[in-house]
């Protein structure tokens, strides 16, 4: 049982361990349906690999970083609101991956497997790229972890010190369509930010530092982790959504703990 497992129960683990200190920034920014959008767009992605006969990985990771500079090039431009244009890019991005899936003759690929996440599908080749990725944003997130602090607590102060606002804004929303795009495969697009902002959530009730809370969302990340895998072997429930509840099932006993001060 240990060798069928081990592969998609370390990638969980990855990604857990990567989307901790990611997710404590999306829960202080209130970007979750940011995260939300950039999961939708995936789809669209996901079209355009089947379309052009590209790697569906790298389809994903280019939609998602696309959809990121998009954002942050409309919000510059336009006078809509963010949240409109969030809303706006998720569902005609989703139609049009929808319309685009339409067109493929022969779609010999499990749509609901992105959707929902087939945990049990992962490869040695998605473990690697799943490997590299969540590599890449830790080592991001710790060379600039005081910079987006910095801007996330006081966006003004931050410019007064030098840093340069709207690139650390751009870097950080791209930092989390990488890991959308890589995680989607184990999670799914429509659950993918709540394995990002649950146990961010969590570990803000014990926390007394930034730090602190980054350290426990990576934890409870990966107990969530754990505790899926054994609920999908043991119940034969789907993977990817069982991490979630399980994830769910922490955040609401935590709640009935004090919070630190």
């Amino acid at each position: 049982m240990f060798e069928f497992l081990a592969v998609p129960l370390f990638a969980g683990i990855l990604i857990a361990a990567a989307v901790g200190p990611l997710g404590s920034f999306v829960v202080w920014r209130k970007m979750a349906y940011f995260g939300d959008t950039l999961a939708h767009a995936s789809l669209f992605g996901l079209a355009l690999g089947f379309m052009l006969q590209v790697s569906l990985n790298l389809a994903l990771i280019a939609s998602c970083l696309t959809i990121a500079i998009l954002l942050v090039a409309l919000q510059r431009k336009s006078s809509v609101s963010t949240d409109t244009l969030l809303g706006i890019i998720a569902h005609t991005s989703l139609s049009l991956g929808l319309v685009s899936i339409s067109f493929v003759d022969d779609l010999r690929v499990d749509l609901m497997s992105y959707l929902f996440g087939d945990l049990l599908s992962v490869t040695f080749a998605d473990l690697s790229l799943i490997a590299a990725g969540c590599a890449f944003v830790s080592i991001a997130l710790y060379l600039l972890w005081r910079p987006l602090l910095a801007i996330t607590v006081n966006e003004d102060m931050a410019r007064v010190d030098g840093y340069n606002v709207d690139r650390l804004k751009l870097i950080l929303m791209l930092m989390v369509g990488l890991v959308i795009a890589i995680a989607m495969k184990f999670v799914g697009a429509l659950i993918i930010t709540s394995l990002m902002i649950i146990p961010a959530a969590t570990a803000r009730r014990f926390a007394v530092s930034p730090e602190q809370m980054a350290m426990l969302a990576s934890g409870i990340g990966m107990i969530s982790v754990v505790g899926g895998i054994a609920l999908s072997w043991f119940k034969d429930t789907p993977a990817g959504p069982s991490v979630v509840v399980v994830a769910g099932l922490l955040f609401f006993l935590s709640q009935f703990r004090k919070q630190v001060e």
